[in-house]
């Protein structure tokens, strides 16, 4: 999945022009508390030169979140440090979200770990824990740039996705399986969003000439509404050849549009997310691949970079994180590796905190 929200201009210039309300008149408080909350101590104490690490995540609804954490966890028991994990009640909870950021901004962590919903959702309290000078990890979605700067935010490091990288390898994927071309659709996340769009782009880059994109649709990431805007893209195209669709979720929804149309193996599917419904279906035949990402060694290197922080270590400004094509011959790899990548990556913070 990686499925993000992005809000539009409006939304920065919202969140900009209520900072300083909030720098002012923000008290420190608690946890919040609900459904979303998430709370995990991996040690009583972080050692002396350890940082206390405070994670803002999407919501556990979700695998690709639940796998971050895991990351997050494991990482934080290995390194013998504490972090404090809250999530957001649902992918769509932004002002949810932002709350949770704001009352751990008020409480004594040394480095804080941020997963926003949106590109602009969480610039409120980043702002203030950038006054604090606090060590601010951003990891999976990336803070808006412009939001950022006008806000005075100051990020540490940027740990996530190359999307188009990821919409190229499925478009170069697309064109394996179909030499010959044809006529593709694409379905996307959110309208406007920029992890989708980004996505999208490298599709488009990737295929090869003879394939033309005859229809767009944007399915909001969920499966029932990917399945049924498929069927009414099949429709509406019967020569249709492929499909590429922005997450797994939405992809096994369109997998499932194609099932239902007797179209199995007719016409093909590429997703993006390597969650582990979706390999099974990859394995099975029913996907015809999907762009892995690994959102738990995400969650693992914001870890890592806060502990490389707090020893003084000068982080990286941009991190990619791993991706690999699944494909029918390597998902029992994938899958025996799942929720780590299955092949060698680049950990620049492994180095420093060594």
């Amino acid at each position: 999945m990686h499925a993000n929200s992005r809000n539009g201009r409006a939304a920065a210039v919202g969140a900009i022009v209520a900072l300083e309300a909030l720098v002012l008149g923000a008290c420190a408080s608690g946890e919040p508390a609900g459904p979303g909350a998430r709370v995990e101590a991996a040690a009583a104490g972080s050692p002396a030169g350890q940082p206390r690490i405070a994670a803002v995540i999407k919501g556990l609804d979700n695998p690709f979140f639940q796998a971050m954490k895991q990351g997050i966890d494991d990482q934080a028991r290995a390194g013998g440090v504490t972090v404090t994990v809250q999530a957001a009640n649902s992918i769509t909870d932004t002002t949810g979200q932002a709350d949770k950021l704001n009352g751990l901004a008020g409480q004594d962590f040394s480095c804080y770990v941020v997963n926003p919903i949106s590109g602009t959702n969480l610039i409120q309290g980043l702002a203030r824990l950038s006054m604090l000078n606090k060590t601010v990890v951003n990891i999976d979605s990336p803070v808006d740039p412009a939001a950022a700067k006008s806000a005075n935010v100051k990020l540490a490091t940027y740990i996530g996705t190359d999307n188009v990288e990821a919409g190229k390898m499925a478009g170069r994927r697309m064109t394996e399986l179909l030499p010959s071309g044809g006529e593709v659709a694409v379905i996307g996340g959110i309208a406007g969003d920029v992890t989708s769009g980004a996505r999208v782009q490298g599709f488009q880059q990737g295929i090869g000439p003879n394939f033309k994109v005859v229809q767009t649709v944007a399915a909001n990431w969920e499966r029932q509404m990917a399945l049924t805007a498929a069927t009414d893209v099949m429709r509406a195209n019967p020569n249709l050849v492929g499909f590429f669709v922005a997450n797994d979720d939405m992809g096994l929804g369109v997998a499932r549009a194609i099932a239902n149309s007797g179209k199995t193996g007719k016409v093909k599917v590429i997703s993006v997310d390597g969650n582990k419904d979706a390999l099974e279906a990859v394995k099975a035949g029913t996907l015809d691949g999907t762009v892995s990402q690994y959102p738990y060694a995400i969650g693992h290197m914001g870890v890592e970079a806060c502990q490389a922080a707090a020893a003084g270590k000068t982080l990286p400004p941009n991190v990619k994180a791993p991706v690999e094509m699944i494909t029918k011959d390597n998902a029992d790899q994938a899958l025996a590796s799942t929720p780590k990548p299955f092949g060698a990556y680049d950990d620049p913070f492994k180095a420093l905190i060594q």
